[in-house]
This record gives structure tokens, sequence and C-alpha cells, in this order.
């Protein structure tokens, strides 16, 4: 991407070289040699290219000193305009060469990542979060700028097509944690959807939807989360009118605003200490400052708000809410063997 910065520049050298010797000849051949401004460009643009197509007319004692001079200093400039593209050529060709190679050893090393298909509004987002809880992701995206940026800032992208399987394969899909299909049309998710379901059948896939007849499709395929960013914003905007506070609660739970507060899942490892202990005897929220809001059991079954005298099983995993410290301990003392 350097060379990308560089090279506007080293364009606009080259073309400033050119156009002061093309401007010098003309105008020489013009005063000396009185040619039209039309003849004096032409003599000069033979002069300097070596075309060697002879003079218009004989040149006077001076015009020739002039000559000798524009074809020295217009040679040089040629050459070097010619050797300062191909080594442009040469170096974006190695750049770009070395920068798959790069990105290839890369996306090689990764473990339990997520592949987010799509760069778009939707697809920003989701890689802007993925960023800020600091999970392991690569952008696929058909389009040149969109991936440019994202590698612009700091993210790992690869100029593909994500409905190909070979291109799913390269981005370890085998190896991956969760897919996110936010590319422009259903079906394009659709097919993404499938072709994910079918390379890695343990994958976690969420998808965007713009009509909501694709949705229940969409979960036929093999989707587990499916969103359709316009209806979700359209009840939010309702929300906010008819229940103020609820949806401040939300943007405060979601968007950490005014105090640094997470919503978080921590499962409980056949390691934890806390294994069978019920949440009063874990003193979560006066310890640590941690609110449970739900347990969801090993067997897939939600218990929401649980009672203090709740048990926690191996498998489990607690939804809860606070401070990234707090968080922290908690997700450290669920891991963690008894001494």
């Amino acid at each position: 991407m350097d060379q990308m910065d560089h090279l506007p520049r080293r364009l606009a050298r080259i073309a400033i070289a050119l156009a002061v010797t093309l401007a010098g000849g003309t105008a020489g051949f013009y005063f000396i040699e009185h040619y039209s401004l039309f003849d004096a460009f032409y003599m000069t643009l033979t002069t300097v290219t070596t075309v060697g197509s002879g003079e218009i007319r004989p040149l006077s004692h001076l015009g020739r000193v002039f000559n000798s001079f524009l074809i020295f200093f217009g040679v040089t400039v040629m050459l070097l305009a010619v050797g300062a593209m191909t080594q442009t050529i040469i170096e974006l060709e190695l750049n770009q060469f070395f920068g798959k190679r790069r990105v290839k050893k890369m996306i090689e090393k990764l473990q339990g990542h997520y592949i987010v298909c799509g760069f778009g509004r939707v697809g920003r987002g989701a890689a802007d979060e993925l960023r800020m809880q600091g999970a392991k992701f690569v952008i696929v995206d058909h389009n040149e700028e969109k991936v440019e940026r994202a590698i612009k800032e700091g993210m790992l992208a690869v100029l593909a097509d994500a409905s190909r399987d070979d291109v799913l394969r390269e981005v370890g899909i085998d190896r991956a944690k969760g897919l996110i299909a936010t590319l422009a049309s259903d079906a394009d998710n659709l097919f993404l959807i499938l072709s994910a379901r079918t390379l890695n059948s343990k994958i976690r896939l969420t998808a965007r939807v713009a009509e909501q007849t694709s949705e229940e499709k969409l979960r036929r395929a093999g989707a587990d989360f499916v969103f359709a960013p316009y209806n979700s914003t359209g009840h939010r905007m309702a929300q906010a009118l008819l229940k103020p506070h609820v949806q401040q609660f939300i943007d405060f739970t979601t968007q950490n605003l005014e105090v640094k507060v997470n919503i978080e899942q921590v499962k409980v490892s056949a390691r934890s200490a806390y294994v069978d202990s019920t949440i009063a005897a874990m003193q979560i929220r006066s310890e640590l400052g941690v609110i449970v809001l739900a347990i969801r059991k090993a067997d897939g079954k939600m218990q929401f708000n649980p009672p203090s005298d709740t048990r926690i099983a191996v498998g489990d995993h607690l939804i809860v809410m606070g401070q990234l410290e707090g968080l922290q301990k908690l997700e450290s003392a669920l891991n963690e063997a008894p001494v």
C-alpha cells in the first residue's frame, strides 16, 4: 500500500519533467527559428523521442546549438521517464506478489477466527465490533476499493468472490469459528450460507437479509442467526419514542455509553472450582460487580433472571453484564482448576 501512495507523486514528477522539456523545446524553436507553434512542438517531439524524421527546414547555427542541448536533455528525460515507469511496474508486481504471500501466511496461522463476507456498511460494522472485542477475523470482498480500505484500517482482507468454495477454503473456513454473510443480495447470501455449511458443519453462521421473505430460507439453509437491518432499525426508532428509557438502557449496554459496561457469555469449564455451586455461593455480584442476566443450560434451554439458588453445571453459559475487569475475573474463575 505504501507503493500505491508513492505512485501518484512519481507519475506527477515524470509528467512535469516531460512537460517542461516539451515546452522549453517548443519555445526555443519558436523564438530562434521562428517556427509556428505547431511546427515548433512537432520538431521538439520528434527530437526528444529520437524518431529522426529530419528537420522541417534547415536550422541556423544557433538553432543547431539549441537542438543539440535539447537532444541531450530531452533524451535523458525520456530515458529517466521510461526507467521510472518500468521501476514502478516492477515494484507494483513484486509488492502484489509478496503481499499476497504475506496475507496467505497470516490466514494459514488463523485458528478459531471469523470470516466477514462483504465489506459494505453492515460488514464494516461487524468488522469494527470484532476488532473492538479483540477477535481474529478476515474480510473477503470482490471490490478492490473496499479491500484497500480495510487493509489501510489495519484489517486482514482478501480480494475474492466469497461465494466460491475454493475462496472459502483459502480463508480457512474449516478452522473458522463463525462466518458473517453481508453480500449485496439475499440470493448471494443464501448461496454463501449453503456453501459454508457444507464445508464446515460446526461453524456458526449469521446472515443479513433485505427482504423478510428470505429469512426463513436462510435459516433452512443453515444460518444460525438472520438479521434484517432495516426492520430492526425501524423497531428501534419506534421504541426510542415509545420507551425512551428502555432504549437508553439498550444503548448503555450495547454501545458502552458513559460507563464501560459489556454483556458477555462465559462458559463453565469442567476444570472450574465453581461447578455445581449456586450463584449466591459464587458471590458474583458482591465481589465482581457482575450481574447474571440469564443462563443457557448445556441442553440448550435459556433460563432468564435465574434465582440465587440456581446451580451451575459444566457446559452452561452465563449471560452476564458488568465492567471489563469483573468479567475477566469471572471468566478466569469459571475456567480455573480447583486448588
